[in-house]
């Protein structure tokens, strides 16, 4: 293993009090086999911030109640409280309304609830969907069961070998066959950042509908859906330092409109009677029973932590992390990382010599650096990948140069457990 001539010092872009971020996360505080935590495993959840977790504390210490259903003071408070929840995080999607804003479980949820709305309103046999092999399964499951369903075909843009979409590969697929494009914004396996506002616009001239899965790209750029030009935007709260359970679709008002209910019961309606019912206007006829309510308020308060701390200088600071990073991950024999060189977020996916996966995360995990290891349920990428698992570190606001030198020396010391020459 050679060690690069770089700096170990901490050196934040101006303004970046990286201290003082990382002492609004109490967790960072513990101590794994006696030595600090270094958390590397960002993208598949966040660490959470005093501000969320307090948010979530008061709502159920001062103000528990359902929302929308009563008229006494609890009630009216938690319902502000989980609307004006939705308005916060619609603004920080660009979003034109909050009626636009849904909320879902997460990321997953939200695909389910297009392909079995929007999908199942809209698909019939011989149609297609387009999809890329660098797919979640959460981007890809829901479509290959809605498709068995319709009797429509699922297609596949291809990958290159340095992780870009095969955009050539897209515009040959996209036909007046294609309903729906599916892709993600940001490959949780290989950090590539995908041209979805090119995708968007092509899908468009197409007559096609375009989802976009950006459940790793809004915890770390800006996002603007009305820039993007997609019909569905798809995130989760857990990847952005707000509770689990709790994430959002966003989709076009005119098409939200025009898509039948998903679950029926209480909230999603506006009257019921023997022979039939009335759905609720939007968003509420998405958002059946008794919502999340604690964690919309911790989701919002995510965002607003999250833009006290600003996008613009947390991609700064991340891309300066990921750089070091890359540098010094680059520089290790028999060590292979996938996806591209540059323009990339902090997801890094690599292979050591002939180390399992599993059992460089478990050797990490001694040194307390918490890592990914396995298919990050990316299947399909794997297998065009030709592995069928890698090793990920994921960067966030919070991490540290110095983090990055305890995962380089925790390589090192599986290089001599396994005989890396």
């Amino acid at each position: 293993m050679h060690t690069p001539d770089l700096t170990h010092v901490d050196a934040p872009p101006a303004g970046y009090d990286i201290e003082r971020i990382r002492a609004d996360f109490p967790i960072l505080e513990r101590r794994v086999h006696g030595l600090p935590l270094v958390y590397l495993d960002n993208a598949a959840s966040s660490q959470k911030p005093y501000p969320v977790i307090q948010a979530v504390d008061s709502y159920y210490r001062e103000i528990h109640a359902n929302v929308h259903r009563g008229a006494h003071e609890l009630s009216i408070r938690a319902t502000e409280a989980y609307e004006g929840a939705r308005s916060v995080i619609a603004d920080h999607i660009g979003a034109e309304s909050a009626d636009e804003l849904v909320f879902v479980r997460g990321t997953t949820e939200a695909i389910n609830l297009v392909a079995g709305t929007w999908g199942a309103a809209h698909l019939a046999e011989g149609d297609e969907i387009l999809l890329t092999k660098m797919e979640h399964h959460s981007n890809l499951v829901p479509w290959q069961i809605l498709a068995s369903r319709a009797g429509a075909t699922v297609r596949y843009v291809d990958v290159a070998p340095d992780g870009s979409l095969v955009m050539e590969d897209y515009d040959r697929l996209l036909s007046d066959r294609t309903c729906l494009v599916a892709v993600t914004h940001v490959s949780n396996t290989l950090g590539v950042v995908n041209p979805v506002a090119e995708i968007a616009r092509k899908a468009r001239e197409a007559g096609a509908v375009c989802l976009v899965d950006g459940a790793q790209a809004v915890p770390h750029m800006p996002v603007d859906v009305q820039a993007l030009g997609c019909d569905f935007y798809a995130f989760s709260g857990h990847k952005m330092l707000a509770p689990t359970g709790i994430g959002a679709l966003w989709g076009r008002r005119e098409v939200l409109e025009h898509m039948p209910p998903w679950q029926g019961g209480g909230e999603m309606i506006s009257e019921v009677r023997l022979d039939g019912f009335k759905a609720a206007p939007i968003p509420h006829k998405f958002e059946a029973g008794t919502p999340n309510i604690s964690g919309a308020i911790g989701f919002a308060e995510a965002v607003r932590y999250l833009r006290r701390v600003g996008l613009d200088a947390i991609h700064a600071w991340e891309a300066d992390l990921t750089r070091y990073a890359m540098d010094r991950l680059s520089v290790i024999d028999d060590l292979d990382i996938y996806g591209p060189r540059d323009d990339r977020v902090g997801v890094i996916s690599f292979r050591y010599a002939d180390i399992h996966a599993h059992d460089l995360a478990t050797i990490l995990d001694q040194k307390g650096v918490a890592i990914r290891a396995g298919h990050h349920c990316n299947q399909p990428l794997m297998e065009h990948l030709g592995v069928d698992a890698t090793a990920r570190a994921s960067l966030y606001l919070y991490n540290t140069r110095s983090e990055v030198d305890a995962l380089v020396d925790a390589l090192g010391l599986a290089a001599k457990l396994f005989g890396v020459a």
